[in-house]
């Protein structure tokens, strides 16, 4: 066996995943089947690439080496995409978002301000997978969220603009819970609930969640992390778990949005491109697509539009077409 460039591209993402459970996630394939392709890679390389342990893995000297030429065979693929793309205007545009309210709106807005081209919408879950994809030449634009004061690094080459500065996360809980008929929740009063995140939150979302459960008194259970939106919303309709949501987000049967008393846990919204291969005017275009589908749900829950339309300041700023 000879390695090839996804032999390569799977040392690189257990490495940046640190286990290969998430690692397998990324790459779409199972974990005992990138587990086996790995010890497969490790023969051709002459030995263990990756330290096993209780908390992920590490990798070794010989991992280490093997890691450095990766990135640079890479890197230098990605280079020869992302020039080809420039030189070739006309490709598909390849927008990368994690699952946020308004891609679900996103796709027509976009069909309607790019007529014409072609478009390619991924979804992840990871906002740093997005914005290393970004960089290395994968995507040309992407859509991610950020909570409370983290920040996704974003890599060279690249343009980012906030989209919604500032929105109130609220929490998704059952119909049937005790705090359903409230018009808003103290964050105390969620303390001993059992709460959901998504399988890779690394927007800043648990910490965030975990730093004001603490200053309410308590510190939260996560016991559950999940990536689909169905079984998302079973788990909260069955009295099972509770979850921070997008103010926006659509209703769901068997579960209840409900506002938090004092915003403890906000998010932000930003599109970032590379400047290689989105021009300015379609980057405006794409901020335009991403804001009209922001806007168009935020009618959904009363208490967000009432919040949204005291604070002007928040709103997109959508220059004449």
């Amino acid at each position: 066996m000879q390695l090839e460039l996804r032999h390569l591209e799977a040392v690189c993402r257990i490495a940046e995943a640190g286990s290969l459970g998430r690692a397998a996630l990324r790459l779409g394939i199972s974990q005992p089947a990138l587990s086996a392709q790995l010890r497969r890679i490790e023969r051709v390389a002459g030995g263990e690439l990756f330290l096993r342990g209780r908390h992920g893995v590490e990798p070794t000297p010989l991992g280490e080496f093997v890691l450095s030429k990766a990135r640079l065979v890479l890197g230098e693929m990605d280079a020869i995409a992302a020039g080809a793309r420039a030189v070739a205007p006309d490709t598909p545009l390849r927008l990368g978002c994690i699952l946020l309210v308004l891609v679900d709106t996103l796709l027509g807005r976009l069909e309607q301000v790019l007529a014409g081209r072609e478009i390619a919408v991924s979804v992840e879950h990871s906002a740093t997978t997005l914005t290393r994809q970004l960089g290395a030449g994968r995507y040309d634009a992407v859509l991610y969220g950020e909570v409370n004061d983290h920040e996704v690094p974003l890599p060279e080459g690249t343009t980012a603009r906030t989209l919604i500065p500032r929105e109130p996360f609220c929490v998704r809980l059952s119909a049937e819970h005790p705090l359903a008929g409230k018009e808003r929740i103290a964050l105390a009063e969620l303390a001993g609930e059992s709460w959901m995140t998504l399988v890779e939150d690394d927007d800043g979302g648990p910490e965030a969640l975990v730093a004001a459960c603490e200053r309410a008194g308590f510190t939260p259970s996560l016991r559950h992390r999940v990536a689909d939106r169905k079984i998302h919303y079973g788990l909260i309709a069955s009295g099972r778990a509770i979850s921070l949501s997008q103010p926006t987000a659509p209703a769901a049967e068997g579960t209840v949005l409900r506002p938090l008393e004092g915003d403890p846990v906000t998010g932000r919204i930003r599109l970032a491109w590379n400047r290689s291969t989105v021009a300015a005017r379609h980057a405006e275009l794409l901020y335009r697509a991403a804001a009209e589908a922001y806007l168009a749900n935020v009618a959904n829950n009363p208490f967000h539009q009432e919040w949204w339309s005291a604070r002007p300041e928040l709103h997109p700023i959508l220059t004449p077409e």
